[in-house]
């Protein structure tokens, strides 16, 4: 008969009753019950087992036999002489000498430590780390069985030379001047040998009644900081540790060894969580930052699991991206989207090892929960776009000379790229992402930051993963696709509306254009580059005024910008526009992040859009200006052409908020072209007419400008056409 038990006395946090939830599997499973089955619902952990919630009980109580934990290379481990290791060695010394089949393990592997460190060094304790290595490795030579869990959790062989200590149990087992198996030892004389803490299991297990008080001077250490706890969550919480194996690694995994010792392990990442600082990636030491512990994730998982599966869970744990296995918080986020697609994994907590203030001992923190999403997401793949990108990004913000402005800038990024791994199905994170990379474009284009590059090459598929169908992301995609050189010029990249924003190389269209190297490096700002990011409608002016001036200078009467394929203003957008229904900054900066799309790529296979705006058209007098700002001659029905020739002064006299004169001289133009419309003046506030000259830089079709010319003038076609 199978019994379902609800262990409320295991939840995902703190970490010491996440590591008891394993602790009792793995032991039920490897002295009870082969079996047994344990899975998380909500928070608490339940368990599939032959044993019933007594028996349970009765085989902790009674036949439980505890895992050797010995770290005969660090402080108070009892095997050595010395008023520092009195308790220790009291404690090592009962356990020999009980009689208990349960100890027998116990008592074996502490005679091969023995004879190891009476081997390896004499008897004597290691006091430094060569000393220290030779004592690991004899051991790791010496010691069979269920003897080598503790070793590998505590510590890592990497190569031939080296040994990592994994941030799981401290420095090898040791927190500042204690030792881990020593606490674990005391546990074991209170519950297994005095028995004083019977009374305490049903509250440890079940979470039922609540924890007697009694005297017990151990603490659980950065497992359960802060809180008192039952020497019974220490063992069963020690227990569940070793499943957290760490991996004998290659030298040939040189790119963040420490972080790949230990099972779902990473540099530490300040970001993704609401206290994030950036000092939680170091450890202070004199007042010199070092590199912090780490950070680790927990799998959560729904479906009933056998402990062979959770074991084999942690010992894969190496979580892969497309660029190779992550080695710090954001590539583990993008890592275990997939992993836990795979492996039946809803959840991860995130735990990061941070300095105490005493700055010799360490918490295990938790930093949120990192959830997996119920399949596979699609717009997760654009961000494959910025893996190579943005580890240049975190080195450049977290450098010595960085400005605060910089760090907040991809504080802020990552945090966007956090929410959207976790929301990948909702247009809204994926514009935050888009804003979050062109604010670091803004803090880059004054001189910080420069040397990661832009923003690399986006693909289409972004424009489809951030809309939303609203007029604000269409309108900042004409905007940032639209180019035009002139006569003469062949048109590529260089004519796109980026060069206006960024000061690009023009040999090396994806870098900046700098001079100097090093330290020395500088930003090399051209003419071309009028858009400041502070305000969409200076941006927007800007840009339709730097480009009259460039048509000016080559002989030109029009505005070359022109749309992409699939990519003009609809006119109820640009309606919307100019009612006052659009945040213009928003799209703007929205405009500046899409400009890093792949022109060519969006040529190919435009991204499908399919919005909902209405059949609003844009104010007749703006039309006017519309049509006599256009980029090219319009097409009749015949194929034949309408001239507009552009006025630069009209552009002007709307941007310095003259509506007046600028429609005066745009009838001017229509009528030179003949068409007569009904439109005769416009009265408009200043700041309106501003709005009204931002709105030009948005493209439109031809088609689009014919229905304009058709609202102004019905004829106007058709004459042209019989002519």
């Amino acid at each position: 008969m199978t019994h379902i038990l609800n262990l409320d006395g295991c939840a995902p946090v703190p970490l010491a009753h996440y590591l008891k939830a394993l602790g009792i599997l793995r032991l039920v499973a490897e002295q009870a019950d082969s079996q047994a089955r344990g899975w998380w619902e909500g928070e608490r952990f339940r368990l599939a087992t032959s044993l019933c919630r007594e028996e349970l009980e009765e085989f902790f109580l009674e036949r439980y036999a505890p895992t050797p934990m010995f770290n005969p290379w660090g402080a108070r481990s009892g095997f050595y002489a010395g008023s520092s290791e009195s308790s220790a060695r009291a404690l090592l010394v009962q356990i020999e000498k009980a009689e208990h089949p349960r100890f027998a393990g116990f008592r074996a592997a502490s005679a091969a430590v023995r004879d190891v460190i009476a081997a390896a060094s004499g008897g004597q304790k290691p006091e430094d780390g060569v000393a220290r290595d030779q004592v690991i490795r004899a051991l790791r030579n010496s010691l069979r069985g269920t003897s080598t869990l503790w070793l590998d959790t505590v510590v890592a062989v990497i190569g031939a030379d080296e040994i990592a200590q994994p941030a799981l149990f401290g420095t090898g087992g040791s927190e500042g001047s204690g030792g881990y198996p020593s606490a674990y030892m005391a546990a074991i004389d209170q519950c297994l040998l005095k028995r004083r803490w019977d009374h305490a299991l049903s509250a440890v297990l079940f979470g039922e009644n609540r924890l007697p008080r009694r005297d017990w001077d151990q603490t659980l250490g950065q497992f359960l900081p802060g809180a008192s706890a039952a020497p019974w969550d220490l063992l069963l919480a020690f227990e569940g540790a070793c499943v957290v194996r760490s991996a004998v690694t290659s030298r040939a995994t040189s790119a963040g060894n420490r972080w790949m010792s230990s099972p779902f392990f990473a540099a530490p990442t300040s970001y993704g969580y609401a206290s994030a600082a950036r000092l939680d990636e170091f450890a202070l030491n004199k007042g010199k930052e070092l590199p912090g512990r780490g950070e680790q994730w927990f799998p959560l998982w729904a479906a009933p699991m056998l402990f062979a599966e959770v074991s084999q869970l942690f010992t894969e744990g190496r979580a892969m991206t497309r660029r190779g296995r992550a080695v710090d918080g954001w590539s583990m986020a993008r890592a275990v989207t997939s992993l836990g697609v795979r492996r039946g994994i809803h959840e991860f907590v995130r735990y990061g090892y941070q300095q105490r203030n005493n700055l010799a001992t360490h918490f295990a923190v938790p930093l949120g929960r990192f959830r997996v999403p119920d399949h596979s997401q699609p717009t997760l793949v654009c961000l494959d776009d910025l893996d190579a990108w943005l580890p240049g990004l975190h080195r450049q913000a977290r450098a010595k000379e960085a400005p605060a402005r910089l760090a907040q800038a991809e504080r802020r990024l990552a945090d966007a790229l956090y929410a959207v791994t976790q929301h990948p199905d909702e247009a809204a994170r994926w514009q935050a992402v888009l804003l979050a990379l062109a604010a670091v474009e803004g803090v880059q284009a004054r001189g910080s930051g420069f040397a990661a590059g832009p923003v690399p090459k986006l693909q289409p598929r972004w424009v489809v993963a951030a809309n939303d169908g609203g007029p604000e992301l269409r309108l900042a995609l004409s905007l940032a696709l639209q180019q035009g050189g002139f006569e003469g010029e062949h048109r590529d990249w260089w004519n796109t509306t980026r060069r206006h924003w960024l000061p690009l190389d023009k040999r090396r269209p994806r870098q900046f254009a700098r001079s100097g190297t090093g330290r020395q490096a500088r930003l090399q700002i051209g003419p071309e580059v009028v858009m400041q990011g502070r305000s969409g409608i200076d941006d927007a002016i800007a840009l339709v005024e730097r480009r009259l001036t460039e048509a000016s200078q080559h002989g030109q009467r029009r505005v070359p910008l022109l749309h992409a394929s699939r990519a003009a203003a609809p006119p109820g957008a640009l309606a919307a526009l100019l009612a006052g229904g659009v945040d213009l900054d928003r799209t703007v900066a929205l405009a500046r992040a899409l400009m890093a799309l792949d022109p060519w790529a969006w040529c190919k296979r435009p991204a499908p859009l399919t919005p909902a705006f209405d059949d609003r058209q844009p104010d007749d007098a703006w039309l006017v200006l519309r049509l006599a700002l256009l980029p090219w001659p319009l097409k009749d029905r015949l194929g034949g052409e309408i001239r507009i020739g552009t006025d630069p002064a009209l552009f002007r006299r709307l941007a310095s908020g003259d509506a007046a004169t600028a429609v005066e001289l745009g009838l001017r133009r229509l009528a030179a072209a003949g068409i007569r419309t009904a439109v005769r003046a416009a009265t408009i506030p200043p700041e309106a007419a501003r709005l009204w000259a931002a709105a030009l830089a948005f493209p439109i079709t031809q088609g689009t400008a014919r229905a304009f010319l058709r609202r102004l003038d019905p004829t106007a076609i058709e004459k042209e056409t019989t002519a």
